[in-house]
């Protein structure tokens, strides 16, 4: 059964997250260790943004940010700060779900389609239509960074490759992003991976 970490400032929406996850086979949770994270911005002491870089130190579990914050700024520090997924409240009980189950079964499989795109970890390969592209491992790596998220910042692709961000030249990663670009094309796919200027790359 997969653990839910509900972290949510208001009592009675808590509860009722609670008994909508308990009830559709997941099991909501108060504290880490989990397999998902869903978590309000508006929070005393720590907001969901810090909770979330904080988590990401340790840990790639999918994070859905359930929140009354709407704003464009609000929903891009989100995704900069590691977030899967922003949903605004209030919510949909059955899209929640769905968004939930998606995220789940998207980190458990080895492999992930997205744009049209289906990515082997396995045997590190990506198909577009009927045409196969084999790729490195940083390729691979990046390539399913973009395709589990909406958006991945900088920071979150190095820490993916190499761990430790202290040691890498950002022109190191330019240069892996450019190959993976390359061979997308080389498959006939359009352009696929967008720089988000200041921040990233999303597919």
């Amino acid at each position: 059964m997969d653990k839910i970490l509900v972290m949510e400032d208001d009592e009675a929406i808590r509860e009722e997250l609670t008994a909508l996850l308990n009830a559709n086979g997941f099991l909501a949770v108060s504290a880490p260790p989990c397999d998902l994270a869903l978590l309000d911005v508006n929070m005393p002491g720590e907001n969901g943004f810090e909770v979330c870089r904080k988590l990401r130190q340790s840990s790639d579990v999918p994070v859905i940010f359930l929140t009354a914050r709407d704003s464009a700024e609000d929903e891009i520090i989100g995704f900069g700060v590691g977030a899967d997924d922003y949903i605004r409240k209030p919510y949909n009980s059955s899209v929640l779900l769905a968004r939930v189950s998606r995220l789940l079964k998207r980190k458990n499989s080895l492999v992930m389609t997205a744009k049209d795109l289906t990515l082997d970890i396995q045997d590190m390969s990506v198909r577009y239509g009927d045409k196969t592209a084999y790729l490195t491992k940083n390729e691979t790596r990046i390539l399913a960074c973009l395709m589990r998220k909406e958006l991945c910042t900088r920071d979150e692709i190095i820490e993916e490759l190499w761990q430790n961000s202290l040691y890498i030249d950002e022109n190191t990663l330019y240069v892996n992003i450019n190959r993976l670009r390359d061979k997308l094309k080389s498959l006939g796919a359009p352009e696929l991976i967008r720089t988000v200027r200041g921040v990233g790359y999303r597919l």
